[in-house]
């Protein structure tokens, strides 16, 4: 049977009270505002895979991992032990069998590992599988699996109800790498401006001259201008 959806009423005082038929629309709307709530990519990387479990119909333990083209595999968040294991065992050259498929198609299942000769996922246990592709481009694939101890867990519903979940999860992991590359931007900015001060005042020049004179020393040692003003930040600040 397809998983219940329960959301506790007092969770949405605003909103008015839905028959059964929108109990998945009412956990997603709770899983989205637990995404976005996350402060950092990683946090919300870890929050979607624990919510992964409870929303997807089927789901015992749920990963995700990235993989290269070249078949690169790196697991960047799990629920347990078992889902790091079934990532990793062979160097992930079996899983990645699986998923060279989300390449060209958003889904990727595995009915019966012990029938399909899934000897990773079969070792641990583990006999279904449900990929969903969060994110892709030319060289990197994001990928969620919900991994199941019995065979032909994932139906037809829970393969529409994970696709609707990772559209949250993507949309929550895009608006989380924005805020961390906004906030590095603003600290990247605060540097650089504390090291051209430094400089105004070693040298005695204006601001122009001290922003050019450091861009000048980022090019000459090949040093991100960053690393140079931390450096020199630091340098200051310990003297």
């Amino acid at each position: 049977m397809p998983k219940r959806f329960v959301v506790a009423a007092s969770e949405f005082p605003d909103l008015p009270r839905f028959k059964v038929g929108f109990e998945l629309a009412e956990a997603l709307t709770v899983a989205s505002q637990q995404l976005h709530e996350t402060p950092t990519r990683h946090n919300t990387l870890r929050t979607a895979v624990r919510l992964a479990v409870h929303i997807m119909p089927g789901a015992e333990h749920a990963g995700i991992s990235e993989i290269e083209r070249g078949n690169k595999l790196r697991t960047l968040a799990w629920t347990d032990d078992v889902v790091r294991s079934a990532e990793a065992r062979h160097g992930g050259r079996e899983p990645l069998r699986h998923w060279d498929q989300l390449w060209n198609n958003p889904v990727a299942a595995i009915t019966d590992s012990e029938d399909d000769g899934w000897d990773v996922l079969s070792a641990l246990g583990l006999r279904s599988a449900l990929s969903l592709r969060l994110r892709a481009d030319r060289r990197r694939l994001t990928v969620l699996t919900a991994y199941a101890r019995k065979p032909g867990a994932f139906d037809e519903d829970a393969t529409r109800i994970g696709r609707l979940f990772t559209t949250h999860v993507s949309i929550a992991l895009e608006s989380a790498t924005v805020r961390e590359q906004l906030t590095e931007a603003m600290h990247t900015r605060d540097l650089i401006g504390q090291a051209t001060g430094i400089l105004m005042e070693r040298q005695g020049i204006d601001a122009a001259a001290a922003f050019e004179s450091l861009v000048r020393a980022s090019q000459r040692e090949n040093v991100k201008l960053r690393d140079l003003a931390r450096r020199i930040v630091g340098t200051h600040n310990s003297t």
